[in-house]
């Protein structure tokens, strides 16, 4: 069965170089850095002292406060970034059948300020200070059930949780929830809201994190000899897709099609990646199977690309596996470093990149490339945008466990 072509005709973004889909897109093309000083708490005796953060974020300016007090962060990411999406696509929601319409959200762990704030609280105070919410608030399927209760979305809801490629994997589900026909529309994406001490402290103590507290807009730095670990990021990113005769049939503004995925586990290690790259070729050669493309077809790649000495060289040496030659024709990416790493958000924000890539003809920066590595050795569009067609864009996101995901974008012209 071919199934239906699939487009994305909305987006939304609230992340830590911008607090609509625009701004995302203008911050990364300018190579703007949203890492800076953690002002959720007090960091003193923390040994990372940063993150890239949402700047200026006050729930009061989106929710009533007795609404924000019984919605995580999370919860609140998903529906700021749904509403924008929704209204970005221009659908009469009054002119369509909500039972078609799905919503497929996923983030990498949940509401973790709540869990923290109500361990704290049956700690001090015993069951009894446990919040009725707290389950509701917590549990990691809620901001999709949040955004169809809110719009009456009546059609498939549940969420991927693959880590740091939930984002991009929720989007291929949603994807392939139209292309057979379960449903005509979706709502797509990530979201994660995990800095608060006790995110801030679990990837401290793995030493996962970069410590260069002396100039956090730096820290990122993927592919840099200097790396010294990725740096921690909130947010959350959001389609709206439809299939294209629904697209068209309304007159909608396309931004872009999706055209595959791939979708592999390393089964290596629960977080190492596999340093042979094994599984990421089966999500990359996925991917372009399913698009029916070749290698050389590819324009752009949106990378994983975390700023880890490990991810970043086992990533590169496995681009360099899939597409030989033509890797050093590619205009490469991490816009992790200027968001940081948004976690369960990521792969959706870094899709929504990927995708205004084939839309705008820019390829946005990888920043902070200061002292090149000698083994990270392609062309990751250092520092600055470079204008150029981009037919065909792929995302790569990985997550923890060894979950591999790639999308696909093709510029629309039909």
């Amino acid at each position: 069965m071919t199934g239906r072509r699939v487009v994305v005709t909305g987006i939304g973004a609230l992340t830590p170089v911008g607090n609509t889909a625009p701004d995302f897109w203008n911050g990364l093309v300018s190579g703007k850095s949203g890492v800076r000083t953690i002002e959720h708490f007090d960091t003193s005796d923390y040994p990372t002292k940063f993150a890239g953060q949402i700047e200026n974020y006050d729930s009061s300016n989106y929710f009533e406060r007795k609404e924000a007090r019984r919605l995580d962060n999370v919860s609140q990411y998903a529906l700021i970034t749904a509403d924008e999406a929704i209204a970005d696509s221009g659908i009469d929601l009054d002119t369509i059948n909500k039972d078609k319409v799905a919503v497929i959200v996923g983030t990498g762990i949940g509401g973790m300020k709540t869990f923290y704030d109500q361990s704290i609280s049956h700690h001090e105070h015993g069951p009894r200070g446990v919040n009725p919410f707290f389950i509701p608030m917590l549990i990691p399927d809620m901001p999709a059930g949040h955004i169809s209760i809110k719009y009456g979305f009546r059609g498939a809801n549940y969420c991927a949780v693959s880590a740091c490629a939930t984002g991009s994997q929720n989007i291929g589900l949603a994807y392939d929830s139209i292309k057979y026909g379960q449903s005509d529309m979706a709502v797509c994406g990530g979201t994660e809201a995990p800095v608060w001490p006790i995110g801030v402290s679990g990837f401290s103590s793995m030493k996962a994190l970069s410590r260069r507290n002396d100039e956090p807009a730096k820290a990122s730095r993927p592919f840099d000899k200097d790396r010294d670990g990725f740096v921690l990021g909130e947010g959350a990113a959001i389609m709206f897709i439809e299939s294209l005769d629904s697209a068209v049939e309304r007159g909608a503004r396309i931004y872009g099609e999706i055209v595959g995925y791939g979708f592999s586990a390393d089964a290596h290690h629960i977080t190492a990646p596999d340093p042979e790259g094994n599984g990421v070729t089966l999500a990359l050669n996925g991917a372009l199977d399913m698009a029916g493309i070749k290698p050389e077809d590819v324009d752009h790649i949106n990378m994983h690309g975390t700023s880890t000495p490990l991810g970043d060289l086992a990533e590169s040496n496995t681009i360099k596996k899939v597409f030989g030659d033509h890797a050093y024709d590619i205009n490469l990416n991490s816009t992790k470093s200027m968001t940081g790493h948004m976690l369960g958000a990521a792969g959706a924000a870094e899709s929504i990149a990927a995708l205004l890539t084939t839309y705008h003809g820019i390829i946005p920066p990888t920043i902070n490339q200061e002292s090149p590595d000698p083994e990270c050795d392609l062309n990751y569009t250092p520092n600055e945008s470079v204008a150029r067609d981009v037919k065909y864009a792929m995302n790569n996101a990985f997550g923890f466990g060894g979950h591999n995901t790639t999308l696909i974008f093709k510029k629309f012209d039909d």
